[in-house]
């Protein structure tokens, strides 16, 4: 019965026509694994087709003890790089251990880096060496305590040593508008990088010898030597007119051309050219060379007569026309402040100082409205047949102790936002940190002290006289107060804040010697806004003639403040 059964179970599978075929077994004697490659998979490299799919090992032998996480990116897959084939064979030595396991002793200068953090560690994981959470607290507290006392000025030393210059409160830095616009025509002769320029020296240069006095000068009140902080006094609005009247337009260097020297500029000119390296604000000079003479001139209704403030700063002010404290009504503020000031100063009841020639720019209406300022026009031989005339000025003169007479410089400097500018409060440290105040203020006005310095001492001034002036409130422009005057010799302001005269000298004889060699014509010396250089341009002779011809209908060359 049992082989009928079989015999009809088979007559069923032939009459569905299955059939059942046994699959090839490959025996691999020698090891595991498949024995051959098939035919359709031979010389075909594995490619995944997802991020998914990974080449993983075959089999572990080492265990879950022993998982290898050091190399746990050994075996993935390539997929998505630039060599997806490749593979990187590291062999593990996690298991291999030396015989002696005696402690490496480290070198002297790598011992207790990171002590530190350990210490750092160990209120956050427990004590150890039977240190408790408790002592590591205690001296947290008192660190934090040290902390608040020195922490405020010790990040405020280091902001100043940084220059504030980290990416969280680091300002952008704008690429500043030169001081007039480059034509296409204009050809550039020479550039003067400031490195270079920093290394002349022009040794020996004699006292300058005076030619000629115009103006008259009022008496310096020495009652403002005792002003401080407490006892401040309100800077007033004096209406005097100012005249900035350039080389050329000058009557006196014109008739001194005649027969003195071949060089001619006034001091604000030649302070900038001396000073040029301190300078990070563009400025430009027209120079007109006519045979063998040079006539250096300025502008008319530039911002040339305006004073810079915070120009060598490491945080400048910004460019904001609408602002306040823009760079330009800095400058505004700076000149008003000092035309009044060295006004205000002035004995004005008393009579004048006068020379034996009275001031050429003065008119018949303008007799009684003019400011106190004393004109002498003074030559410097230069060598090699460069004899240099400028137009140097006075702003007072006073009687000393000894009953000298001596001429003076008045300048002043004014705060205008102390958080902005350094960090230094006038009204805190004026009378008591007075050399701090200064120190500031060389800072970040290196360029205008050392041009005031320098047209100090071209002039023959006995002394400068500094006065600080500062907001009657920070968030107006408009009243200020005098807190305070110091004065100093010439000579040794310009040794204190390391000004070179014999740099000073070499730097202008070297663009008198440059412009010398060039033909007859007009050119332009400019100052690079974003670079530290200047450039001397060749410019058509009609240059800027339709200002000069503007400022003669508008009276140029005068100030009224």
């Amino acid at each position: 019965m049992a082989s009928e059964e079989v015999i009809s179970d088979s007559k069923e599978l032939d009459n569905d026509n299955l059939e059942f075929v046994i699959p090839t077994f490959h025996l691999n004697t020698t090891g595991w694994g498949p024995c051959e490659m098939p035919d359709q998979f031979k010389d075909m490299p594995y490619q995944p087709f997802c991020k998914g799919d990974r080449l993983g090992k075959i089999s572990d032998w080492t265990g879950a003890a022993f998982q290898d996480k050091k190399y746990i990116n050994k075996y993935q897959s390539q997929f998505g790089s630039g060599s997806q084939y490749a593979y990187y064979h590291e062999e593990d030595e996690s298991t291999f251990h030396l015989v002696d396991t005696t402690r490496v002793q480290k070198p002297p200068y790598q011992r207790g880096r990171f002590r530190q953090n350990q210490r750092n560690m160990r209120g956050r994981g427990g004590s150890r060496g039977g240190q408790s959470q408790f002592q590591v607290l205690g001296k947290g507290l008192k660190m934090r305590d040290r902390d608040r006392k020195g922490g405020q000025t010790g990040m405020r030393k280091w902001n100043k040593q940084t220059g504030m210059r980290n990416q969280k409160n680091q300002a952008p830095i704008k690429n500043r508008d030169a001081s007039v616009t480059v034509c296409p025509d204009w050809v550039v002769i020479e550039e003067m990088d400031f490195p270079r320029l920093a290394k002349l020296s022009l040794p020996n240069v004699k006292e300058g010898e005076d030619i000629t006095k115009c103006g008259s000068l009022e008496y310096y009140d020495k009652s403002y030597d005792r002003i401080n902080v407490k006892s401040e006094k309100p800077l007033q609005r004096i209406d005097r007119i100012f005249h900035t009247v350039t080389t050329t337009d000058d009557p006196v260097i014109r008739k001194l051309s005649k027969s003195v020297g071949n060089v001619y500029a006034t001091d604000a000119i030649l302070a900038t050219l001396m000073c040029c390296t301190r300078s990070s604000y563009s400025w430009d000079i027209v120079i007109e060379k006519i045979g063998d003479k040079l006539f250096f001139d300025k502008r008319d209704n530039t911002e040339f007569d305006l004073l810079t403030v915070n120009e060598t700063s490491v945080e400048p002010p910004q460019d904001d026309s609408n602002s306040l404290n823009s760079p330009r009504n800095l400058a505004l503020e700076a000149t008003f402040i000092n035309h009044n000031f060295s006004q205000q100063v002035l004995k004005t009841g008393e009579p004048r100082y006068k020379f034996d020639e009275g001031n050429p720019f003065i008119s018949d209406e303008e007799e009684g409205e003019v400011a106190s300022v004393a004109y002498r026009y003074r030559k410097w031989d230069l060598d090699n047949g460069i004899v240099l005339v400028s137009r140097c000025e006075h702003d007072a003169v006073w009687v000393n102790v000894n009953g000298e007479l001596q001429f003076l410089t008045i300048k002043a400097l004014n705060e205008w936002d102390s958080k902005l500018s350094g960090g230094v409060e006038w009204r805190q440290k004026l009378d008591t940190q007075r050399g701090a105040v200064l120190a500031n203020e060389l800072r970040n006005n290196a360029c205008k002290l050392a041009k005031w310095t320098i047209q100090a001492l071209l002039a023959g001034s006995d002394q400068i006289k500094f006065g600080y002036v500062s907001r009657s409130h920070v968030r107006d422009s408009s009243k200020h107060v005098i807190l305070g005057t110091q004065q100093y010799k010439p000579n040794e302001f310009a040794t204190q804040i390391n000004l070179n005269m014999d740099n000073a000298w070499g730097i202008l004889r070297c663009i008198i010697d440059i412009c010398m060699k060039q033909k007859d014509g007009k050119y332009l010396i400019m100052k690079d806004p974003n670079k530290p250089m200047i450039r001397l341009y060749d410019i058509p002779d009609n240059t800027f003639e339709s200002d000069a011809e503007d400022a003669e209908e508008e009276e140029g060359g005068n100030i009224n403040f």
